[in-house]
């Protein structure tokens, strides 16, 4: 496989890690994210997850994002199906994102495949939950 960017329903993934279930899909997409999509992936790190000190973003739990004019799609996972915050990540993330400019809508794709991993965390991330006691 080349190592160029290609869409992925609708998403921007890095071919060479199609399929490979230990690249970080999350950390991909937003690296391969359109300029226009970047202050989105920006607002997103002001989203944290209710039950750690982190952001959405840090936690791995984007696995996409894309804008097509006003509509924003947002690919989301969870640390577990019984995550008992996932109303309110979701909630969290639509009202943050539909206060960017030119955004009128907000999609959010629930999805469970690849799962998440401690492995998706950022760097960031790991570094934040050290720092508050929780081993990695």
């Amino acid at each position: 496989m080349n190592n160029e960017t290609i869409l992925q329903d609708g998403f921007a993934v890095n071919n060479e890690a199609v399929g490979n279930e230990h690249v970080n899909r999350a950390h991909i997409a937003r690296a391969a994210a359109l300029p226009a999509d970047l202050p989105l992936w920006a607002a997103l790190d002001d989203v944290a997850d209710p039950e750690f000190p982190i952001s959405v973003v840090d936690m791995g739990l984007i696995y996409g994002l894309r804008c097509d004019g006003g509509a924003v799609f947002v690919m989301l996972t969870f640390t577990a199906m019984g995550c008992p915050c996932m109303d309110f990540i979701v909630e969290d993330i639509r009202a943050r994102l539909l206060r960017e400019p030119g955004v009128d809508s907000v999609q959010i794709e629930i999805v469970w495949d690849p799962p998440w991993t401690r492995n998706r965390l950022t760097e960031k991330g790991k570094e934040r939950l050290r720092r508050f006691g929780v081993a990695i």
